[in-house]
């Protein structure tokens, strides 16, 4: 085999480990809500930013959207999600997985998988634009910094930080439109 078939097969095989890795997080976040006793249905395509759909006790529905970091992302972007397009959307949910931060909060001395939930709005209102690179012109946002040479979770994203178990909390109780109303 020529090294460039062999890089060829390397490439594509660390893109589709990449790619299950996000929608074996997608399902692991669905199975939770599911547990937490939701009624989701799960769109065939995701060409609208759309992972999953809600149906809240109320009758009516929200938009879910699902982004995952793994472990294996390079020191200083573990909660770094990038390039992200986004315009204002009502009825419409984030959430953001990182696995591997470590908690201030807590005494662990390894990283925790981390989940964030953030409505449309927050996400516009905390995230940033890019003005130069190839995201220009895309959001990014990053929960996460650096002490001591680990990556820790920015304590200014804590009203987002679902506990596990209780991810549904936010999605069930709260109005992503609230400052609408």
């Amino acid at each position: 085999m020529s090294m460039m078939n062999m890089m060829g097969a390397h490439n594509s095989k660390k893109f589709r480990h990449s790619a299950g890795f996000g929608k074996r997080i997608e399902f692991s976040i669905i199975a939770q809500l599911l547990k937490e006793g939701l009624d989701i249905y799960i769109p065939l395509v995701d060409d609208n930013g759309i992972d999953a759909v809600i149906r809240k006790p109320d009758g009516t529905f929200v938009e879910i959207q699902i982004k995952a970091r793994s472990e294996d992302v390079k020191l200083g972007s573990e909660g770094l999600f990038a390039g992200i397009h986004h315009d204002y959307r009502p009825n419409y949910w984030f959430i953001f997985h990182a696995e591997k931060i470590f908690d201030e909060r807590s005494c662990k001395d390894s990283p925790i998988p981390m989940t964030w939930v953030l409505s449309s709005r927050e996400f516009l209102n905390e995230s940033y634009k890019n003005e130069g690179g190839k995201n220009k012109g895309l959001r990014s946002i990053c929960f996460s910094g650096k002490k001591g040479g680990k990556p820790y979770a920015k304590s200014k994203y804590s009203k987002y930080l679902m506990e596990p178990g209780n991810l549904s909390e936010r999605l069930l109780k709260e109005n992503p439109n609230h400052d609408e109303q």
